[in-house]
């Protein structure tokens, strides 16, 4: 049966949460105003408040509230100025609070990053924290790269590297979103720049389609030695989400109902659990990616299938506490809520 809209799709499977207390901060969605599919406060309230217990989140960047005019390098500031307006929303309407703002600045610029950097922090509202100068890229036609267009060659560039030296120097982090071939670049970085702290987003993006289509198994073994090798380097984290997303070629948005959770954890459990247990988990983080990931499952169905990965691990209380907050907590320098 064809549905007429993802959000009737996503409706053919409703879950209440498992565990409705545990305390949930998610450290990655975004916040859009497009014509005809608008994601702000309300809707982003509307998944959070939908069962589990969801008390802050943090906003990264998707090329919202750009500056029209001036300066092109100041320009993604107004992305920063954006998220804060919407903080204030979120706390006037109630619900989870957006802590933290993840904004983008071209790293390239070296050194005089630093300027584009303060006026991130001015217009934040005290809730910016760090770069997303996403590099991922392929040289497949068949896969889209980012929308910051990268040179193949990002991580190793001098420019760069001053840029991503700059950001630790002036205490930010720098969240890393790039495909799994490209992993082995990032550990390279670390190795050079080790003073910039680091969370590599969405499992290291494992791709799925195009030319790795139908080569999940050689694309996971080539990823979890990836991994081996970048957790050896204590100032990088992981994200262990972004899994609803089409590129890792699972095939969620073509089932003929969404998912459940058992279906999610089926198709995850390896993954998850492999990261999980390579950075531990006080260097691990769940993530949402919402709305991406609503592309193929509901809010609710993927914070079940955390929780139930994380019975079936057994992880201690301490464990799940840094898995569901503690660790992005630390990580981006977030106090608790009031």
């Amino acid at each position: 049966m064809a549905y007429p809209s993802r959000s009737e799709w996503l409706a053919t499977t409703i879950e209440e949460a498992v565990d409705a207390a545990e305390e949930i901060l998610d450290p990655h969605h975004h916040l859009w105003a497009h014509h005809d599919n608008n994601y702000l406060v309300e809707e982003l309230h509307d998944d959070t408040g939908a069962g589990h217990n969801v008390v802050q989140t943090v906003f990264v960047d998707c090329g919202s509230g750009y500056l029209t005019d001036g300066p092109k390098e100041m320009r993604p500031t107004g992305e920063s100025a954006f998220a804060a307006d919407q903080a204030r929303q979120a706390v006037s309407r109630g619900g989870a609070q957006i802590a933290g703002i993840v904004s983008f600045a071209d790293l390239c610029l070296g050194e005089s990053v630093a300027e584009i950097l303060a006026e991130h922090d001015r217009v934040g509202a005290g809730l910016f924290r760090g770069i997303r100068h996403a590099n991922a890229h392929d040289p497949s036609p068949e896969i889209r790269e980012s929308h910051t267009r990268p040179p193949a060659d990002l991580f190793q560039r001098d420019d760069f590297r001053e840029g991503f030296r700059t950001l630790g120097a002036e205490g930010y982090r720098f969240d890393a979103w790039l495909f799994h071939p490209q992993v082995p670049q990032l550990t390279a970085l670390v190795e050079a720049c080790p003073d910039t702290p680091v969370v590599l987003d969405h499992l290291g993006g494992p791709l799925g389609i195009g030319p790795y289509k139908d080569r999940r198994s050689e694309v996971r073994a080539e990823l979890q030695a990836s991994l081996a090798d970048l957790a050896q380097h204590e100032q990088v984290s992981l994200k262990v989400g972004g899994i609803g997303m089409s590129i890792f070629g699972v095939g969620l948005k073509t089932m003929p109902k969404a998912p459940t959770s058992d279906q999610l954890l089926e198709i995850w459990r390896d993954d998850l659990a492999f990261a999980i247990d390579t950075f531990g988990p006080s260097r691990c983080m769940f993530e949402s990616n919402f709305p991406v990931d609503k592309q193929g499952c509901s809010y609710t169905v993927l914070w079940n299938t955390f929780q139930k990965l994380c019975d079936e691990q057994g992880y201690s209380p301490d464990e799940r506490a840094d898995l569901f907050a503690g660790t992005a907590r630390r990580f981006y320098g977030l106090a608790s809520p009031a």
